[in-house]
């Protein structure tokens, strides 16, 4: 099984070399880190430690998880599973293979590390991402009859899958939009536990007040958009 990680980066250089060097390179063929135009040396790092450095100039969390979606394409051949995961080390990526497993033995098509089931750094998550996570897989399961527990970023699909969702969103409401677009093409679905720690640096989104609201704002709309 071909396997290939897309990584969204917007000034990670502090984080983005301890990201890829953790990850198992007998279990991944292309690392694809997408530059989202930083302005530190992200990019640098990045290629050093081994990624393969994509550069996206219209900024957004999703437009950068594209733009590592249209690369993997490109390979040949494609891979056959595509893992996200973030960039601020956040991640523990000694736990791929926990993601990956019910793919491999043809349980599942796409699976979501929940970082509800696994254990949290204290401090990793804010209570506004802890709240906002409780009301996100709330109103998934009242609207669309479905039990998540959370909209981690850390997740591995199919490609041949993620292809058919027609993923759109260009910041806050990928994964979320990736989750429900999951369940309208039924794919099958899975989670499992992954553990989670404080974040280096700064985070974009939950890091500011506008951040926050801006995020919460798009997850909640896009939730109702696809009803």
């Amino acid at each position: 099984m071909i396997v290939d990680v897309i990584i969204p980066a917007w000034n990670e250089e502090a984080s983005i070399g301890k990201v890829v060097a953790d990850l198992d390179r007998s279990l991944v063929r292309h690392v694809f880190v997408t530059d989202n135009n930083s302005s530190d040396r992200t990019a640098e790092v990045a290629q050093q430690a081994g990624a393969s450095v994509l550069t996206e100039k219209r900024q957004g969390y999703g437009s950068a998880c594209l733009k590592g979606i249209a690369a993997a394409n490109d390979c040949e051949p494609p891979a056959d599973v595509i893992v996200f995961m973030d960039a601020d080390y956040s991640d523990y990526a000694e736990e791929m293979s926990q993601l990956l497993q019910p793919i491999v033995v043809g349980e599942a098509d796409m699976v979501i590390g929940s970082r509800a089931l696994g254990d949290r750094e204290s401090g990793s998550m804010t209570g506004p991402q802890v709240f906002g996570n409780w009301l996100a897989t709330r109103m998934i399961r009242m609207i669309y009859g479905y039990r998540y527990t959370d909209l981690g970023p850390y997740r591995a699909i199919r490609l041949d899958a993620l292809n058919r969702l027609g993923m759109r969103d260009p910041n806050y409401g990928w994964t979320v939009e990736m989750q429900i677009k999951a369940l309208k093409h039924e794919l099958r679905i899975c989670e499992v536990p992954v553990n989670y720690r404080k974040r280096i640096g700064v985070s974009k989104v939950s890091g500011t007040v506008k951040g926050t609201i801006l995020a919460g704002y798009k997850i909640i709309t896009t939730i109702i958009k696809y009803a």
